[in-house]
């Protein structure tokens, strides 16, 4: 059995910024080594998620944004805010919504994902952040 810890460092813009990770990760299961198992991926912080999705402009930079302001409007309500007193109550419920993690097979070494399936994270928060994104493999 083969079991590998591995990070994934981005910079990331901030406001609802996709990352399409796909390239790096499907790099990094290679490098374990493992051939059939799982890759558990988790993303540092509670304003930004990771998610599988179709990487394309349309989709990116507007549909799933238009998605989230519905369901978590950038200037509502806020007791997080009143809380902390800062602007980013929207970020952690859109977080909270999408999620922090994902759990993929590894099958022959690679990730399967459909033609036009891509991973990636998705910053919430209103600045500019380091992001890190843990990626344990394991299998054989």
């Amino acid at each position: 059995m083969i079991a590998e810890h591995r990070t994934l460092a981005l910079r990331t813009r901030g406001n609802d910024h996709v990352v399409d990770l796909t390239g790096r990760l499907q790099d990094l299961v290679a490098e374990t080594g493992v051939r059939t198992g799982q890759a558990a991926l988790l993303v540092h912080g509670s304003t930004a998620a990771l998610t599988t999705l179709e990487y394309e402009p349309g989709l990116v930079d507007h549909d799933v944004a238009a998605a989230l302001e519905r369901l978590a409007p950038r200037n509502g309500r806020y007791e997080h805010e009143k809380t902390w007193h800062d602007d980013n109550g929207h970020s952690h419920v859109r977080a909270a919504v999408v999620g922090p993690s994902l759990a993929l097979p590894v099958i022959e070494g690679r990730i399967p994902l459909g033609t036009w399936q891509q991973v990636v994270l998705v910053d919430f928060d209103t600045r500019p952040r380091q992001r890190t994104v843990h990626v344990s493999v394991v299998g054989v």
